[in-house]
């Protein structure tokens, strides 16, 4: 099971073999990077806010503050009504407290962070029962999150699983990924030819 998770995707997927994918949950709307990105604009940070929320998490009490975990039905993720919480509730705080943000920034990224990653990982241990899962993988920019391999590693444990969490340079878009791909592919005796075209919005 890979969980993928970047400014533009939420997916869990199933992995059979290494062209063999099946997403069984996805986000509805926004994706989790963005979610972290769009919360740290909110708190005035600058862009990219993820790796920053994840910087002054560290420092903060991750039950201080409470958002909202909407359900988006089986698998499947939804993140635009965490922002719209998150959005609210920093408008009412501010218009009592302008300095709010500034005072409880630690504490907020770390809540905020918190609610993300819980959303997340939800639904891996019903998944790795149903589907016999023995592995689990993180992929995509937001892998990168500190907390976020923690607590996958942590569940990775408890469910018995393997875990397999990139380094941190292969957690962004990299050619390591495309040739990694072409080797599976040399190994598996799947070749083209020269007369094949690349296309950079592929339809499927």
């Amino acid at each position: 099971m890979c969980l993928t998770v970047s400014g533009g995707h939420t997916q869990i997927v199933l992995v059979r073999n290494f062209f063999d994918f099946e997403i069984i949950g996805q986000t509805i709307d926004d994706a989790a990077g963005e979610a972290f990105d769009k919360s740290a604009k909110i708190m005035g940070l600058p862009y990219p806010g993820g790796p920053l929320i994840d910087q002054y998490a560290k420092l903060g009490d991750a039950t201080k503050f409470k958002f909202a975990k909407p359900k988006a039905g089986g698998y499947n993720y939804s993140f635009s009504g965490l922002k719209t919480s998150i959005l609210y509730f920093l408008q009412k705080q501010v218009a009592d407290h302008p300095n709010f943000i500034q005072e409880n920034l630690n504490d907020l990224c770390a809540s905020i962070q918190s609610t993300i990653i819980e959303i997340l990982l939800q639904p891996i241990p019903e998944i790795a029962a149903k589907h016999n899962v023995k592995s689990i993988a993180l992929a995509g920019g937001v892998s990168a999150n500190s907390e976020l391999r923690k607590k996958t590693e942590d569940i990775a444990q408890k469910l018995q699983l393997q875990c397999f969490i990139p380094a941190f340079e292969y957690c962004t878009d990299n050619a390591a990924m495309i040739a990694q791909v072409g080797w599976f592919k040399y190994l598996s005796g799947d070749f083209s030819t020269q007369k094949v075209q690349s296309s950079a919005r592929l339809n499927w």
